[in-house]
């Protein structure tokens, strides 16, 4: 594994999602309203989801792992090497509906959606960095 590469993606994960956690307003209204914030939230999280993606994909090419058939489908194959819990793995599948919709169609992006994320799943970011970690 190339670890000075997943380190350098930790990195800029890390990056993403304190940048979501510092602009990310106190209410989903306020969200809602500035499309300053929005931008800011919104390419950081697409970001920090594209990052595990990538991630995830060069791990099990490292151990020669079947591609992944879907970008979701490399956090289930993770957790089918237990080197991802299965309830994070499923956390991390539905960010990366998230980041569908913010890549390819951002007028239907749903702020309230966005900032509960922002609020309450952050740590599914930080735990995917900490088991990749465990695997350096």
């Amino acid at each position: 594994m190339d670890k000075r590469l997943i380190q350098e993606k930790l990195e800029s994960l890390r990056r993403c999602v304190t940048r979501v956690a510092e602009k990310c307003p106190d209410t989903a209204d306020r969200l809602a309203s500035d499309a300053d914030l929005q931008d800011i939230v919104a390419i950081n999280l697409t970001r920090a989801v594209q990052l595990c993606v990538d991630i995830a994909s060069h791990i099990l090419s490292e151990r020669d792992s079947p591609a992944p058939e879907t970008m979701g489908d490399a956090f289930d194959r993770l957790a089918a090497l237990e080197l991802l819990e299965p309830a994070l793995a499923q956390r991390l599948r539905k960010a990366v509906g998230f980041r569908n919709i913010a890549v390819h169609n951002y007028t239907a992006i749903d702020w309230q959606v966005v900032h509960r994320v922002c609020k309450d799943r952050l740590a599914d970011f930080r735990d995917f960095a900490a088991a990749v970690s465990s695997l350096l």
